[in-house]
Parts: C-alpha cells; sequence; structure tokens
C-alpha cells in the first residue's frame, strides 16, 4: 500500500510538473497589463512606453462603484502591475504571497460583518445551514463504517462546525464553504486497512499522517505553491466542477431508488420518499425561477427566490408529518436526520490522541501517504477557490482583475493550521467543498432581469452563521430535537438542487445539452460562430470522457487515486492543442477563462 501512494504521488508530481510546463511552452508573453503594455519574456518596456501609458492612467482610470446597496464597502482601486508580479513566477520568498492576500481583505473587515446584515444573507444561511449539516452528518456515518468507529458523526460534526467558522473568520476568500468530500473519505478508508495490516493503531498513524500533510501544505503555502493553479484553465474548471454536481445528483436518486429495491421498505414508504424528495426539489427549483418572470412585485420575487431551497424543505417536512400522522408512523414513518444525543467521541477515547505512543519509524513511515493526501487536499482546496473567484461572480472586494489566485494562499495556511490540529485530536480533514462553496456563491449573488449575475454580497457573515448553528445543533438538546424531525428524503431533494443549481454558467453542460440540440432553432452561444460544430462535439466529448474516467476512478478501488487524475487533465488540455486534435484558435474560443 505504502508503495502504491508513493508511486500515485510521483505521478502526481510529474503530472504537475507537465502542466507547468506545458503552459510556459505555450505563453509567449506575460500578457497585457491594464496599462495596455504588453510586456515581454525578453525584454522591459521603455521608459517611453511607461510614460505615455502613466498619461492614460491618470486620464481613464475610475473608482470604483458599489455593486449593490447591501455592499456599502468596495476595495479601492490598486496598481494592477504592482499586484500581477506574482504572477510571472511559480514560488515566491517566504509569506509573501499570504502577506498579500491579508493585506488585501483585512481592511474589508468590517464591511465584511456589516455586508451581511441583510434579507438575502439570511435566506442564503437557512439554505446553506441544511446543505452543510446533512453531508456532514452523512459522511460522519461513512467515517464511522471505514474507521471501524474510530471516527463518526460526532467527529465530523464537530469538525465542520469549529474549523468551518474558524475558517470563515480568518480566511481571504470567506464565501468558500469547507467540508469533507468523497476523495478524503476514500483515502481515509485506505488508511485504516494500512493500519490494519501493518498492525499499527489507527489513530495515531492518522494524527502522524495529517501532522506530516500540514507540514507539507504549510511549506507550500508560505512559498505561494498556489500560484500552480494559474496553469489550470475553464477546461479543468468545467469537468471538476460538473463532476461534482453529478455525484451530488446521483448519489441523492440513488438513496431514493434504494427505498423500492429494498425488502424493509413498504411501498407507500417508498411512494412517500419519492414525494417528499421530488417536492424539495421542484418546489426550490421553481421558486428559485421566480425571479425571471413578471409575477408580483420585484422586491417579492426576489424575497421568495431567496429562500426558496428554505421552503421547499419546510413544506416536503410538512408533507411527511401529514402522512406520518394520518397512516401512522409503521406504514409512512420515513428515516430522519440522525445527530447524535450526547456530545462525546463515536467510541468513547480522550479527544487528544497519544501521538507519542507510536514507533518511530511508523512516525516517519507516514510521510509516504502523507504525500498523496497532500495532493488531494491542495487539489481540491486550490481548484474550488478558483471556482468561487471566477470572475463571471463579479467580485470586487479585494480583488485584481480577473485574478483568480486571490486568497489562495492565506487560505491553504489557513487550511494546513486546521489539518494539524484536526490530526492531533483524529476529526476529520476538511477542505474547499466544490458544490457548497458554489451555491453558497450563487445565493449570495445579484442578478439583472435576464438573469445574468451583476454582483455578488461578499461578507463573512454567513459562513459565520452557518457554522454557528451546525455547532448548536451539536451542543444543544432544542434545536437538536428540532433537526430530527427533518426526514432524510427530504435532504435528499435538497441534494438534488444542489447539484443542479452549480449547472447554470458551466458551458460544458451547455456544449453536453446542446449535442441534443437542433442547431437551426438553439440559441446561438458565444462560441457557435467562431469554431465548427464538429470540433465544439470533439473537445465536449472528451471533457465527458474524462469526466467518466474520473468518476470510474472515485468509485473504484483505487478511489485515493482521484486527484492524480485531476492532475492530468492540465497536461491533457495542452496535448490536445499540441496534437493538433484542437487547433489552436478554436482551443482559445472553448476553453477562454
Amino acid at each position: 500500500m505504502t508503495n502504491l501512494v508513493s508511486r500515485a504521488y510521483i505521478v502526481a508530481l510529474l503530472c504537475m510538473s507537465s502542466c507547468w510546463h506545458s503552459a510556459a511552452f505555450h505563453t509567449t508573453s506575460f500578457g497585457k497589463t491594464s496599462l495596455g503594455l504588453k510586456i515581454s519574456s525578453s525584454r522591459s518596456p521603455t521608459f517611453s512606453s511607461l510614460k505615455k501609458a502613466k498619461v492614460i492612467a491618470s486620464v481613464t482610470t475610475k473608482p470604483l462603484t458599489k455593486l449593490s446597496d447591501s455592499m456599502s464597502v468596495v476595495s479601492p482601486p490598486v496598481d494592477e502591475r504592482e499586484n500581477n508580479k506574482d504572477d510571472e513566477t511559480l514560488f515566491e520568498g517566504p509569506f509573501k504571497g499570504i502577506i498579500r492576500d491579508y493585506k488585501a481583505r483585512l481592511p474589508l473587515f468590517a464591511s465584511d460583518i456589516k455586508d451581511g446584515l441583510n434579507v438575502q444573507c439570511l435566506a442564503a444561511t437557512m439554505f446553506l445551514f441544511f446543505a452543510c449539516l446533512a453531508p456532514a452528518v452523512g459522511f460522519g456515518g461513512l467515517f464511522d463504517v471505514a474507521t471501524g468507529g474510530a471516527i463518526g458523526t460526532v467527529e465530523m460534526v464537530s469538525s465542520t462546525a469549529l474549523c468551518g467558522l474558524i475558517y470563515a473568520i480568518t480566511s481571504a476568500q470567506p464565501l468558500t464553504i469547507i467540508g469533507s468530500t468523497g476523495p478524503v473519505l476514500a483515502f481515509v478508508a485506505c488508511l485504516a486497512q494500512l493500519a490494519k495490516m501493518l498492525n499499527l493503531p489507527f489513530l495515531q498513524l492518522y494524527s502522524w499522517t495529517g501532522l506530516w500533510t500540514s507540514a507539507i501544505l504549510f511549506v507550500s503555502s508560505i512559498t505561494s505553491a498556489s500560484n500552480l493553479v494559474k496553469y489550470l484553465t475553464r477546461f479543468t474548471d468545467e469537468i471538476f466542477s460538473l463532476l461534482i454536481s453529478c455525484i451530488f445528483v446521483f448519489e441523492a436518486v440513488s438513496d431514493v431508488g434504494r427505498t423500492f429495491s429494498s425488502p424493509a421498505s413498504t411501498f407507500t414508504k417508498a411512494l412517500l420518499t419519492l414525494t417528499c424528495a421530488a417536492s424539495t426539489f421542484t418546489i426550490a427549483t421553481l421558486l428559485k425561477g421566480l425571479r425571471k418572470t413578471s409575477l408580483f412585485p420585484s422586491r417579492v420575487r426576489n424575497t421568495i427566490s431567496n429562500f426558496a431551497p428554505t421552503i421547499g424543505v419546510v413544506t416536503a417536512s410538512l408533507i411527511a408529518r401529514w402522512a406520518r400522522v394520518v397512516h401512522g408512523t409503521k406504514l409512512a414513518g420515513l428515516p430522519s436526520l440522525s445527530i447524535p444525543a450526547v456530545f462525546g467521541t463515536t467510541s468513547g477515547r480522550p479527544w487528544l490522541v497519544p501521538i507519542l505512543d507510536f514507533p518511530v519509524w511508523a512516525r516517519w513511515a507516514a510521510f509516504l501517504p502523507a504525500l498523496m493526501a497532500t495532493v488531494l487536499l491542495f487539489l481540491d482546496q486550490n481548484i474550488t477557490v478558483r471556482l468561487v473567484n471566477n470572475p463571471r461572480w463579479k467580485m470586487e472586494k479585494g480583488r485584481r482583475k480577473n485574478n483568480v489566485l486571490d486568497g489562495m494562499h492565506a487560505d491553504m495556511f489557513i487550511v494546513s493550521i486546521l489539518t494539524a490540529a484536526q490530526s492531533l485530536v483524529a476529526i476529520p480533514w476538511l477542505v474547499a467543498a466544490t458544490v457548497r462553496s458554489l451555491s453558497h456563491v450563487g445565493a449570495l449573488s445579484k442578478y439583472d432581469k435576464e438573469g445574468k449575475v451583476v454582483g455578488t454580497i461578499e461578507q463573512r457573515m454567513t459562513g459565520i452563521s452557518i457554522h454557528s448553528l451546525i455547532g448548536c445543533a451539536v451542543l444543544f438538546s432544542k434545536p437538536r430535537k428540532l433537526l430530527t424531525q427533518v426526514p432524510l428524503p427530504v435532504l435528499m431533494g435538497l441534494f438534488m438542487y444542489l447539484g443542479t443549481s452549480s449547472l447554470p454558467g458551466n458551458e460544458m453542460w451547455e456544449r453536453v445539452t446542446g449535442l441534443f440540440k437542433d442547431k437551426t432553432v438553439a440559441p446561438k452561444q458565444r462560441w457557435s460562430d467562431k469554431v465548427p460544430d464538429k470540433v465544439t462535439s470533439t473537445f465536449t466529448l472528451i471533457q465527458v470522457a474524462c469526466q467518466g474516467a474520473m468518476f470510474w476512478v472515485k468509485e473504484s478501488p483505487f478511489g485515493v487515486l482521484f486527484p492524480v487524475v485531476i492532475a492530468m487533465l492540465a497536461p491533457l488540455r495542452f496535448a490536445l492543442e499540441k496534437q493538433g486534435i484542437i487547433k489552436k484558435e478554436y482551443m482559445d474560443v472553448l476553453d477562454e477563462e
């Protein structure tokens, strides 16, 4: 197992290196700055060019304006030439990237609190509370099985509440939501099997692996290794995002479908399960789209749309309760959200792991699986933050123009510290969760009449509130008792909504659905008149094949290699262009940021 993990990590590093060199090979210049100067890698701009640029800048530079009434403070304009110097190098001096991220964001901390005090943020909090609590409980049960009871639901929910709260307060991109993911679960399951095979205590192996992982992530954060993500493109983003969305929908549909095949379930329960899940999904989806209609005044439409997921959960829960009252628990009783009644470790062990009660050789050997864990957490974290930082969300606070790297170094620093703390008490490692983060951003976005994003409420209050409420659900009996009234099928419907709500704006999804549309009547896309249909179809089918391969790896016994497949997407994209499968002029259009 250790050989497999070490080899897999080496493959991942080679893929990353290939991605870097391929990107460098295809890049002939550093691009254009905001002042219109094209800076070549071979020489610097002349004095006359700089003087001319200075004159133009003094005439054309304008202050930033507010995106909405909810966002009272926006970061001032900054010199983009100075801020984009980090884009020219892969690694930077110690803490340089972290300091830059916090220097841009900390002055806005007060506005991050003030801008979160509005109705839309309240609606987002209620929606994301269920969207974060349900996966925490679900993953907790899976961790319990995978680790033989060493790590369970209490540890998972506690980690989600406490670490999520710390991240929301201290991160440089507070709209990112951290949580457990499927690849992390697969890795921990392999780690438990490794401990059993080597006859080592699992908790100590988990702790030492996590401490090594934390150390490597810490070094990567202080050296700005997250700059590597700038070589990823829309090609990778779309595949990864669509895969996670499909996994959410697939798991929800599978859970609902299992009730029809389970011997322990009656047809009435199965039908009620389908009704509750479908009601949650349908109500949330229909009400979310209300903002695009002409019904009711705009303020009413927007308010109902913001609370759409919450209304769906409450309505479906009332339907389930009505069925239980009318037909009885035996006939119409549905499984509900299960939250531990007592706050304590699953196995009754002390919270602090005795890490010194572990062989010295094993402490050093834990470095090998830590390499794989590092690749997994590094890619999951940075790809998700890159998606959150996408220019289409129109964010402005502490941001450089069209720069997806903002906040990555500081956030990786926070993740490394949290990973060390989580390892010492053996609670699950958390990393940026793609679907939950994108749903968070989408719930805070402002739209025009055509449904296009015109701005996003950038603040910390939703993240702080969501994880504070999760903590209350663990510590206090009354909210815990209330949450146990929510049937699991209702949450399955919410998962389906989470998965589908991330699809709008994903051009890969638009191209996949376009394969089945009549081109003569289908709406024109930005690539329609620039790229032949055959090339577009080839590009799309390659992305679908990559997604299928990733899904297969995730579900296979080699699920721990999932991050390696992600790392291979970037060099694959450049290989498609270099080998002439997709011509450069077409690739530039289809893969445009």
